[in-house]
């Protein structure tokens, strides 16, 4: 019924006039506002999207996941407890003032020393000591070797904010990106503009307004009546055949590294349970769920990294559909079927967005079918984040975007060093066995001992759950066809907004 709705809804629009805008404003359609665009402190997708737009690292990444400049325009490890950092020369921030070695100081230490509250923090704890050693050069010095320390600098992971920005920076956030911030009206937008002073390529682009369209029915209609120009990977899947077929819209598909996975508390009594957190895998139906919810546009997913990364493994505990399976480890736990055929109630809680409360009510289906009662809760995204990242759930499903593209993804979720606040371990799971093989990851250079640390961690984790890996969903861009030089990011990202252009 509600794909019925959803086509017949876009079918009616056909041919609805727009409404007059801005036609140097690129309108793009994004699900929810960015929670905080301070890169120290946000770490919901939408303000990672757009910080990477407004920020950048001292290094960035290539498409080979390589470290190239950014702004430091070279850099050096005499020892491994030592990185030297030499920064470009006449970067300006938005604002106009310059770049200093004092800038990136204050960054780091002001996540380090509780300036502002940062679950980023952690990435740093390997770090000593940070030296502006003269204007252009810093200097770190660590406790221990680091090899993600790199990782945690580049843009996207990060941004280097003005020396003396504080906690209330996210209001009118100031970089050395190429587009600089607006203005942002809570749950209604968020608007940014060309900075014609990057030190690097300035953008084609003169302004782009990131819309928040929570309803992914709508978002489509707005797309089809032109005001809206673009969406990544909020759209109904079943609306997409219908948009392909407009003239004035463009539909872009590849494979992507953004993983949807779901969460346990493992804390709650219930979940502390291994046994009830493998019951609830093998009872869910993701080939189902990709072929019907997601119309194929998603691959199975066993691991937090994706299929081509080196350290990936598919040599892990799987957990095939198998309802069986679910009661005979239900059943061994102790969860007796009980009055209605229910062992015990669950609560998820969701965010309003639409593509997550579908992926919650056939969960609750699934779930139904071996006893489990799963009552839904949904919130706005805020109030919804607010609460996992206090650990203030039982379930929930999120997605990991970007960051799990490098393997300290594996640390900052699951390291027992990194409960929240401080870093993503939401569902305070902890394991020494893991902790020591993270660690030696950590310090080692030699590759294929790293290798096989993360291959162990990536069985530990299937065999313990305190995650569910879902699957890698397809990288989906839907753009209207004024919007020029579309190229889809894997992890979804909001990059291509720096090289493309406008129809003239």
């Amino acid at each position: 019924m509600r794909k019925v709705l959803a086509l017949a809804a876009l079918l009616l629009l056909a041919g609805c006039r727009s409404a007059p805008r801005d036609p140097h404003t690129v309108v793009f359609l994004i699900e929810n506002s960015p929670t905080n665009l301070d890169p120290r402190v946000g770490t919901d997708g939408q303000s990672e999207h757009i910080d990477e737009l407004l920020f950048d690292g001292l290094v960035a990444r290539d498409a080979s996941f390589h470290f190239t400049p950014a702004l430091a325009e070279s850099w050096e490890q005499p020892d491994p407890l030592t990185l030297v950092f030499h920064l470009r020369d006449g970067v300006r921030f938005h604002d106009g003032r310059m770049l200093t070695a004092r800038d990136v100081v204050w960054t780091l230490e002001s996540m380090r020393n509780g300036t502002v509250i940062s679950p980023k923090a952690a990435a740093y704890a390997s770090v000593n000591t940070v030296e502006a050693r003269d204007a252009r050069t810093v200097v770190l010095h660590l406790k221990h070797a680091d090899n993600f320390l790199l990782t945690n600098l580049s843009t996207g992971a990060i941004g280097i904010v003005p020396e003396g920005s504080g906690r209330e920076f996210w209001r009118h956030p100031v970089g050395t990106g190429p587009f600089r911030f607006v203005s942002q009206q809570i749950d209604q937008d968020v608007v940014i503009q060309r900075n014609p002073s990057c030190w690097a390529a300035v953008p084609k682009l003169e302004r782009v307004r990131f819309a928040v369209v929570p309803d992914a029915i709508t978002e489509a209609l707005e797309l089809e009546k032109g005001s809206g120009d673009v969406a990544v990977n909020s759209l109904p899947m079943d609306a997409l055949p219908v948009l392909s077929s407009r003239p004035n819209l463009q539909v872009e598909d590849g494979p992507g590294t953004e993983i949807q996975y779901l969460a346990f508390n493992v804390r709650d009594p219930l979940l502390s349970d291994v046994r009830v957190r493998q019951a609830i895998a093998f009872a869910i139906d993701r080939r189902l769920m990709i072929r019907t919810l997601l119309r194929g546009h998603a691959r199975r997913a066993v691991s937090l990294l994706p299929t081509s990364h080196w350290a990936w493994t598919g040599n892990v505990a799987s957990y095939n559909f198998n309802p069986a399976q679910a009661e005979h480890l239900l059943d061994e736990a102790g969860h007796p079927r009980g009055t209605g055929g229910v062992r015990f109630h669950l609560t998820m809680k969701t965010s309003n967005a639409e593509d997550v409360r579908l992926l919650a009510a056939v969960l609750q289906q699934q779930l139904a079918g071996v006893g489990i009662a799963l009552d839904l809760r949904s919130y706005e995204f805020a109030t919804f984040y607010s609460d996992v990242t206090r650990g203030a759930f039982q379930m929930y499903s999120l997605r990991w975007i970007g960051g799990n593209e490098q393997p300290d993804i594996f640390s900052y979720v699951f390291a027992t060093k990194n409960f929240s606040p401080m870093g993503a371990n939401r569902g305070h799971y902890s394991n020494a066995r893991l902790d020591a093989l993270l660690d030696d990851v950590e310090a080692s250079n030699d590759e294929a001992r790293r290798r096989a640390d993360y291959v162990e961690a990536q069985q530990i984790l299937a065999r313990e759950l305190p995650a569910v890996n879902l699957w890698y969903l397809d990288t989906v861009v839907v753009h209207n066809r004024r919007l020029l030089h579309v190229t889809p990011a894997p992890s979804g990202s909001y990059t291509f907004l720096e090289t493309a252009d406008l129809a003239r």
